[in-house]
């Protein structure tokens, strides 16, 4: 059997193909554009997203029994903003991970709502990047793309929905939206209302092993795959670069320097802080 993983990132999406004795069988990276409209902002079209990963699979699979892609699995940049209509339709481009424009939002959560009332509703405190602010930004300066939300979705999930046709995402990216119980892996209800937002809008909640759905029809005719090839959650980029390095169990620590610099240090203890801006 083969799998394939997909990492969505900020400038370009790489793909492997592996077998199921875990040895990589060839990689592949198409790159796309980053839109800066104004300054500090930071955008992308998911449809390129999408064009890309499609290539990219047929390049990955020319060489090899397409009958034989059991899987598909994601990691991806984290916290962006993808807003579909009730066509399932991109309403505007996606607002990036590292755009600055929420400075006045994510200074009304830290504030108004509380650091201490973030925490206890989703062990984080709001930082411009998440994905919260930016519902709050559309809210305010773009009502007409607002009301038209059907759902809410990260960008990794984006794809995942396009191959599956299922709105999903996973408890790790899940996490870094400031819309997350994270404590209790549901939606926190506070942050909904604040948001002025409904639990429909959101994607459905998986564990990152989880399968979601299986390969739609059309999409398994365009690249030659199974429809029985399956489709799982995956994993926000660093927390899948954490696994990936070994930072599981107690005490072990795994410092990211890319397009962002992170580190992670692994706990078998749940536990938040507000005045240190820890990310839970």
């Amino acid at each position: 059997m083969l799998y394939i993983g997909i990492d969505l990132g900020t400038s370009s999406v790489k793909l492997l193909l592996m077998n199921g004795e875990g040895k990589i069988q060839k990689t592949v990276t198409r790159e796309y554009p980053l839109y800066f409209p104004k300054p500090g902002w930071s955008e992308q079209n998911p449809e390129d997203w999408w064009k890309e990963t499609l290539e990219g699979i047929k390049e990955l699979t020319s060489e090899y029994d397409k009958s034989q892609v059991a899987g598909i699995s994601f990691g991806g940049q984290m916290h962006g903003l993808v807003i579909l209509d009730e066509n399932d339709k991109v309403i505007r481009p996606a607002i990036l991970w590292n755009d600055g424009r929420t400075s006045k939002e994510t200074d009304y959560l830290n504030t108004v709502v509380g650091k201490k009332n973030l925490s206890t509703y989703t062990a984080n405190i709001a930082f411009a990047g998440f994905t919260a602010p930016k519902i709050l930004w559309v809210k305010e300066n773009e009502p007409e793309h607002f009301n038209k939300i059907k759902k809410i979705m990260l960008p990794k999930d984006y794809i995942a929905y396009k191959l599956s046709g299922v709105h999903c995402t996973d408890v790790s990216d899940a996490s870094g939206m400031l819309l997350m119980d994270v404590k209790n892996k549901c939606w926190s209800k506070e942050m909904i209302e604040i948001c002025g937002i409904s639990e429909a809008q959101l994607p459905k909640l998986y564990e990152s092993y989880e399968v979601v759905g299986t390969l739609k029809e059309d999409v398994a005719n365009k690249l030659g795959l199974s429809t029985a090839c399956k489709i799982i959650a995956g994993a926000g980029d660093n927390a899948a670069a954490a696994i990936g390095t070994g930072t599981v169990g107690e005490g072990r620590c795994n410092i990211s320097l890319g397009t962002s610099g992170t580190i992670f240090i692994s706990s078998e203890k749940f536990g938040v802080d507000e005045n240190n801006a820890l990310h839970a």
